[in-house]
């Protein structure tokens, strides 16, 4: 099993400073940096410390990933925030689950002792929200469906059909706005019985940076989506999909 590190910057030359040297490079076969067209360094500082770096030519985090695609080695793929919100420590645990099979390994704010000291009142409530609504929808057994640090088989991009436009354009247009995936890959990975789990991992408040949070146009896009599955019949269904073992979360 080959891994890459998914790192995903956006003008965070304050932050990835700091956090990048704490990454131990040979935990991975390889260790990609996914530009959103930074202006502050972050691109120079990176290639100058031999980073590879892919600069994505359409904005969001969705085209992000679907850009890098090509590029990313990887049969597994771990999605990483340099900007603090990471924690470089539980990368060597998240690594390890990996390659006992999992389809997906998410790192949860809210498992056991974790904390985050990122969250407001208001996110963290829409965490709990939507994280609730597809355990009980589709039938998932999270307890942090929306966070971005997770490692995952790059095939399911495919499989859950997560490289189609047709669940993002809607609630895109409807709320002006551009959604990244993780809530519709925890739903379709839930609806399909996939082999996921969960490892407890703080989220630090960020370094630096701005943060791109947009709470009400992001929370009605995403609801639009978790609703709009209950309705999708196109391939997400466990008879489509066949998991690598049971499912354990």
């Amino acid at each position: 099993m080959k891994t890459t590190l998914c790192v995903l910057t956006l003008n965070e030359i304050d932050s990835i400073k700091v956090i990048m040297p704490q990454v131990n490079s040979s935990l991975f076969d390889q260790v990609l940096i996914i530009d959103g067209g930074s202006t502050d360094g972050t691109i120079e500082w990176c290639k100058e410390h031999g980073y590879e770096v892919y600069v994505q030519q359409k904005r969001g985090l969705r085209q992000a990933y679907l850009e890098a695609l090509p590029h990313i080695r990887g049969d597994v793929m771990i999605t990483f925030s340099p900007d603090g919100n990471s924690v470089t420590e539980v990368l060597p645990d998240l690594v390890n689950e990996l390659k006992k099979g999992y389809d997906m390994v998410i790192v949860s704010r809210y498992l056991g002792s974790a904390k985050s000291e990122d969250d407001s009142m208001i996110t963290r409530f829409g965490n709990w929200l939507f994280t609730t609504m597809i355990n009980v929808l589709h039938g998932g057994r999270y307890t942090d469906a929306m966070v971005i640090y997770r490692g995952y088989k790059k095939s399911l991009f495919h499989d859950l059909k997560l490289t189609e436009d047709w669940a993002f354009t809607i609630p895109e247009k409807l709320f002006c706005t551009r959604i990244s995936i993780e809530p519709l890959l925890s739903v379709r990975a839930a609806r399909a019985k996939l082999k996921v789990t969960e490892i407890p991992g703080d989220e630090p408040k960020r370094i630096g940076g701005e943060r791109k949070l947009q709470i009400i146009r992001w929370g009605l896009a995403f609801l639009y989506q978790i609703f709009f599955e209950l309705f999708n019949k196109k391939l997400t269904d466990s008879a489509k999909i066949k998991p690598s073992r049971e499912e354990s979360i």
